[in-house]
């Protein structure tokens, strides 16, 4: 019997503290940050530049207190069951230590019924201030290099926490996940690991009992049943369901997802979740996912942590997020290492919609002390998460961090180390063994990025996985045609959150480029250099909005196009990032409100299943479906009337799962060439043959009608003169706004209709109108 601790918690700083030593109401999952917002004793941490006022919460002890009636129900065992507490802390019932934690990524187990008494039982959380340990274990071990000077190294904690550029510095403390007491006797299931293949699953488990009687072990599915007898003294059993008959769970474009419940009994405990039935592989040196015998090309998106205060991550906001990205053309997601493993919500969205999920090992971009008590911690975490997510078919991968090794290899660390550790041998040594041994149905990769061997330099692009920064840091967006990568498994370029996400953060007024969080090394410079030779200088702040998130969303379409282009000695993509946790420019495609960025509309069409690109002068056709993709192309050179000077039509047959190079008309293209079309079926590609401050475009003439449906409000825009990129903003007139495409290209006499969600009836003329209609080459 389970029974939930969350009601009646309140919370208070132990010693000196700005808000004093007062209780005040907890919630419960919670953190501490959000208890004293709710509680008015802070202003939004993701207001303006409150969050550099509130360090002084890390840096602080707190105490949780809550009281539960109990009464002896018969049960020979009550454990108190802690899914989540944040970080270092000691656990008491009724003045009694009942434990101690020291890593927010485990579940903790005390057994407290000797502890507990009839009537009112009083239960305390006591935390440590996560500075005050940290700056401990690095005084005791050494320093460690690293992006940041921050000691999240030295503790167990989401990473990220302490900053990054692209998040706050909020160092939490609380009650993150469910805490309850499990009241139970004789035998109770404490792991179950199903190891599953294409036609059958091997179920693993481990049982806790309070005496010796021998016990029935049953496991079933999908109307395959088989048992088995732990005799006295045994703990272990591992149970054979053979299903040859079981459909086979797919990525998302690949097949279905058939999910089938699997029930597994020992006396009178109970365990069940849901399996599919699949294979995984990973080719080392080409780096490709092969899932049920087919390689797949892997479209995907880098997760962080979807809030900075990760108990308020909703079922509701999780689907939201998937439901974006899976829009957006993913069928896969990276969580990456330097936030967590993700609640059981998370991955079973995944395998129910069909999204690989690569899953690092929370260590991300700094060296990591391996000696005690970090050793003996990872290796808990690891067991108990490798473990707790043995069921989902959604999970592919395990990774051992992010960018260590490389860091340990270019730079320049090894030497501020002076022989110490770093972490090696947790990614050559425990964590592949810990996969070996708890789950070798999926494959274990050391870190990325990584070229298969410790002895390779990381950056050699010809195998393994590799992360392109050079662009964002120091190149324009166009070197992404010069690389020719196996597996890209981070890029990414920096654009603004939408204009309704900056105001709500900002009491600037009039809001300018520096009212929206920028937390990058130089930033906002990158910002503007990035536009290069692309998009004209802005002038103004809404110039500079809109040129900026256009930019961006044109540098990342131009880098999963290059490298989809390159199927299949390509066989991976994954966009830095999906997701923001606060309002922040950045490299989201959705920014940390939910809105979604003109990066999310240009990514859902270079994802699509079809693609038509140009790389090198030619047009290529890429089609990652299962059915051949077969037409004739249509190519045309036009002016910038969209008048046809050169045209040609070709028979193609692009086979599954390929791609198809297909070279330009080669009529002289005369001086007015300015755009090249592509036709394929009903897909059609524009690209213009000169960036567009070199061409002459006509000002933008247009007219638009704006008629009431159900839900919002239809927009149709039909072009007099080209119009180039022309995006609309309704957020700027309702932050509930939102609209259904953006970025299009329309040649004079087009039309298109934007529909518009909104529940305000919104100024038609506002509506259709700089700032909130935009083009390039828009007069204002």
């Amino acid at each position: 019997m389970y029974r939930p601790l969350h009601d009646g918690w309140t919370l208070r700083a132990a010693g000196d503290a700005p808000v004093g030593p007062a209780a005040i109401p907890a919630r419960v999952p919670g953190s501490v940050h959000t208890d004293l917002l709710a509680a008015g004793l802070i202003d939004d941490p993701y207001r303006d530049d409150n969050e550099t006022r509130l360090g002084w919460i890390g840096r602080t002890d707190w105490v949780y207190e809550t009281t539960f009636d109990w009464q002896d129900d018969g049960h020979e065992r009550a454990d108190l069951v802690c899914a989540g507490l944040d970080t270092i802390a000691v656990v008491s019932v009724n003045g009694q230590e009942a434990g101690r934690t020291a890593n927010m990524h485990r579940t903790y187990r005390f057994e407290v019924r000797d502890l507990l008494r009839a009537g009112a039982n009083t239960l305390r959380v006591a935390f440590r201030a996560p500075y005050a340990y940290a700056e401990e274990q690095r005084e005791l071990h050494g320093e460690r290099p690293g992006p940041y000077d921050e000691p999240y190294p030295f503790i167990r904690k989401m990473a990220c926490n302490f900053g990054w550029d692209w998040g706050p510095t909020l160092v939490t403390s609380g009650i993150w996940r469910e805490i309850g007491l499990h009241s139970w006797s004789g035998t109770r299931l404490a792991e179950v690991r199903p190891l599953v293949r294409g036609d059958g699953v091997d179920v693993h488990i481990r049982v806790e009992r309070t005496g010796d009687a021998p016990v029935t072990v049953t496991a079933d599915v999908a109307g395959v049943r088989a048992e088995t007898k732990l005799e006295q003294g045994e703990s272990t059993a591992v149970v054979r369901l053979d299903v040859p008959d079981a459909e086979r769970w797919w990525p998302r474009g690949h097949g279905g997802q058939p999910l089938y419940a699997l029930t597994v009994r020992a006396g009178a405990d109970r365990w069940q979740r849901e399996i599919g039935f699949r294979t995984i592989e990973l080719d080392p040196d080409a780096f490709r996912l092969i899932v049920n015998g087919r390689p797949v090309f892997v479209r995907g998106y880098n997760w962080i942590p979807d809030h900075c205060f990760p108990a308020m991550i909703t079922p509701e906001r999780l689907a939201e997020r998937f439901g974006q990205a899976t829009a957006g053309g993913a069928n896969a997601l990276r969580v990456w290492g330097g936030g967590l493993y993700e609640s059981e919500d998370f991955y079973t969205l995944a395998d129910r919609l069909g999204l690989l999920i690569w899953q690092d090992f929370p260590f991300a971009c700094s060296a990591y002390p391996e000696e005690e008590p970090f050793r003996t911690e990872v290796e808990a975490e690891a067991r108990d998460n490798v473990a707790r997510l043995s069921c989902h078919p959604s999970l592919a991968l395990w990774c051992g961090n992010n960018e260590n090794i490389e860091g340990h290899q270019h730079w320049d660390w090894r030497a501020p180390l002076g022989g110490r550790s770093w972490g090696a041998t947790f990614y050559y040594d425990l964590l592949p063994g810990i996969v070996a041994e708890l789950d070798p149905t999926r494959p274990y990769w050391p870190g990325t990025p990584y070229s298969g061997a410790p002895d390779r330099d990381v950056r050699d692009p010809s195998t393994g996985t590799v992360h392109l920064w050079d662009v964002w840091n120091h190149e324009d967006y166009t070197r992404y045609a010069g690389h020719t990568p196996r597996f890209v498994a981070e890029f990414g370029f920096q654009g603004p959150p939408a204009y309704a996400t900056l105001r709500a953060a900002s009491s600037d007024e009039p809001p300018t480029p520096d009212s929206s969080h920028q937390k990058a090394a130089d930033g906002q410079a990158k910002l503007l250099r990035g536009l290069g030779a692309h998009l004209p200088r802005p002038g103004t702040f809404d110039d500079w909005h809109y040129y900026t998130q256009l930019n961006q969303a044109r540098a990342m379409a131009f880098g999963v196009e290059r490298f989809r282009s390159l199927m299949p000695y390509c066989m991976g993509t994954i966009v830095w990032q999906l997701n923001d946790c606060w309002p922040v420019t950045s490299w989201a495609a959705v920014d940390g409100a939910g809105r979604r960025k003109p990066l999310w509309y240009a990514l859902r069409r270079a994802f699509a299943d079809r693609l038509i690109t140009r790389q090198d002068g030619d047009v290529v056709l890429v089609n990652d479906t299962d059915e051949e993709w077969a037409g004739t192309l249509a190519l045309a050179l036009r002016d910038l009337s969209g008048r046809i000077l050169a045209a040609g039509d070709e028979p193609v047959t692009v086979a599954p799962r390929a791609t198809l190079r297909v070279g330009p008309p080669r009529q002289d293209q005369g001086p007015q060439a300015a755009l090249l079309t592509a036709e394929l079926g009903s897909l059609r590609a524009l690209f213009t043959l000169a960036e567009d401050p070199a061409l002459a475009y006509p000002l933008a003439a247009y007219t638009a009608a704006v008629e009431p449906e159900e839900g919002g409000l239809a927009v149709t825009v039909t072009a007099t003169t080209i119009l180039r990129e022309l995006a609309l903003f309704p957020d700027r007139l309702d932050p509930a706004a939102s609209v259904d495409e953006q970025l299009v290209t329309l040649l004079p006499g087009e039309s298109r209709t934007f529909h518009v969600t909104t529940e305000r009836d919104l100024d038609p003329a506002a509506l259709t109108a700089y700032p909130v209609l935009r083009c390039v080459n828009e007069p204002h």
